[in-house]
């Protein structure tokens, strides 16, 4: 009895520590990203930062997607755009909300090629808050970037010609793209 009371304690001990393993994966997973820019995750730069504009140029392409059944046109205003790395940029990206009610949409965003990711520096983003839309309202949302200089560094990095910078808009708190229950207590 007392050898089924210990077997049983350790596969609890084990259930109960993949469980917060399995908690704890997702914001660690989140962290590893932001802090490496691993697997295209862009940094987040202070306003107040300096950097030093290079003579070198790099083409900028911009990607705009939505989750299926948002109802939402989204698109980048200029679909490409050349920097010199190191200088300070914008860009305009556009959303309509085609329903007929209010959705709340949260910007997902990545750069390829992926090396890019821990160079790719946004100082202002529509991404970094929620963003409602009324029906029929179109937004125009800015995204202020530069890529930091140590990108020449890194032997991977000076091959880059062209980075992607990519946004997906999804509903957000678990609100769905559709319309929303009517009351129907009378």
């Amino acid at each position: 009895m007392r050898k089924n009371a210990r077997t049983g304690a350790i596969a609890f001990g084990i259930a109960a520590a993949m469980l917060g393993a399995a908690y704890a994966s997702v914001p660690l997973y989140r962290l590893f990203c932001q802090v490496t820019g691993f697997a295209g995750t862009t940094q987040v730069a202070s306003a107040d930062t300096v950097v030093e504009e290079t003579g070198v140029e790099l083409g900028i392409r911009f990607d705009a997607n939505v989750a299926p059944g948002m109802g939402w046109d989204f698109k980048p205003v200029q679909v490409r755009d050349r920097l010199k790395i190191g200088e300070r940029k914008m860009a305009f990206f556009q959303a309509t909300n085609t329903n007929d009610y209010p959705v709340t949409g949260t910007a997902v965003f990545n750069v390829s090629p992926d090396t890019a990711g821990k160079y790719f520096n946004k100082i202002q983003c529509f991404c970094f808050t929620e963003q409602t839309l009324q029906p029929g309202q179109t937004a125009s949302m800015p995204v202020s970037y530069y890529v930091d200089p140590a990108i020449l560094d890194d032997p991977s990095g000076k091959r880059i010609e062209e980075i992607t910078l990519s946004y997906t808009f999804f509903p957000a708190r678990e609100q769905t793209a559709s319309k929303p229950a009517t009351d129907t207590r009378g």
